[in-house]
């Protein structure tokens, strides 16, 4: 070996050649781990197919009443949709402004409580020993098989003697905590916190609740966020349960939009305008905590 090779070349050649990392391998590994034109073109089918039910409801909200029956239906949308949606708002059957008040009211307390109650009893189940747990937690899991329409009766029988009926609390507490929000949180937290650092916690002297305030809320916010985001659309959405407790005085935003279509002819580019008009709220909610939720997610994902 000569005197003047490089103290690099000669460690190269004492390095058998099984032992040298595959760079060429390494870099079209991660060059193939990019997403290439399939993806986006299925991607790019997805958000076509999300939006297309918006943009055929605003072309039919934005027509006449013989919009949707014309055969030569052109895809450019017409100039009457503020002329339809404000015969919805003006329409003292629908009541809209009130309406939209319970909806959103309603959807906020329903969502914020079964985060919270969520929250803690995924704690409990996750991280808590005590008797019973598993069995309890099965059972909880098994009611979401039990359908809505069951309940309906003796509820509706509850609230009457109560003289519930006809208000917005009719339909907030029975929605108050549901299974799915429980189990939900509970796979979650099980996943998510390790039990080092809850036994880290309490020798550092910290009691069950600043544990469960300095840790499992901390650690459950990802999850807390999407659980509020699904159940507030399940809750904006819901119709029959409101349809059957409240009454046109002081109806939900579905309750109210479901009147437009009582009468004997039926305007669907008013129809169509009305249920843009209730999208709207869900849009604005989805532009403001988007960002928030994915980015809470991804640090959720990071961390596990």
């Amino acid at each position: 070996m000569s005197t003047n090779t490089p103290p690099l070349a000669i460690m190269e050649e004492s390095i058998p050649n099984a032992a040298k990392p595959p760079r060429k391998n390494r870099a079209r590994k991660i060059r193939g781990m990019r997403p290439g034109f399939w993806v986006y073109a299925g991607l790019g089918v997805v958000v076509v197919s999300a939006i297309f039910p918006y943009y055929w409801s605003f072309l039919i909200g934005s027509g006449d009443a013989s919009t949707i029956n014309n055969p030569n239906l052109s895809w450019w949308p017409g100039g009457n949709f503020i002329d339809n949606a404000m015969s919805v708002v003006n329409d003292p059957a629908v009541n809209f402004w009130l309406a939209l008040w319970n909806s959103i009211y309603s959807s906020t307390i329903i969502a914020m409580s079964v985060v919270v109650f969520s929250t803690l009893a995924g704690w409990a189940f996750a991280k808590l020993k005590f008797r019973g747990g598993p069995a309890l937690l099965a059972f909880v899991v098994a009611t979401m098989a039990v359908p809505m329409q069951l309940g309906v009766v003796p509820l509706y029988i509850l609230f009457s003697d109560w003289g519930w009926t006809g208000t917005i609390g009719a339909i907030i507490v029975p929605a108050l905590i549901t299974a799915f929000g429980v189990f939900w949180m509970t796979q979650y937290l099980t996943q998510s916190v390790p039990d080092e650092l809850i036994e880290a916690a309490r020798v550092d002297g910290a009691s069950q609740i600043r544990t469960f305030w300095t840790v499992g809320v901390v650690a459950a916010r990802p999850a807390a966020a999407m659980l509020f985001l699904f159940t507030f659309i399940n809750a904006w959405n819901q119709f029959f349960w409101p349809f059957i407790v409240l009454d046109r005085s002081s109806p939900t935003l579905p309750v109210a939009l479901s009147l437009l279509q009582s009468n004997y002819f039926v305007d669907y580019s008013v129809v169509l305008a009305g249920v843009l008009l209730s999208t709207i709220p869900l849009l604005i909610l989805f532009a403001f905590a988007g960002k928030q939720l994915v980015s809470g997610i991804m640090a959720g994902a990071v961390k596990g």
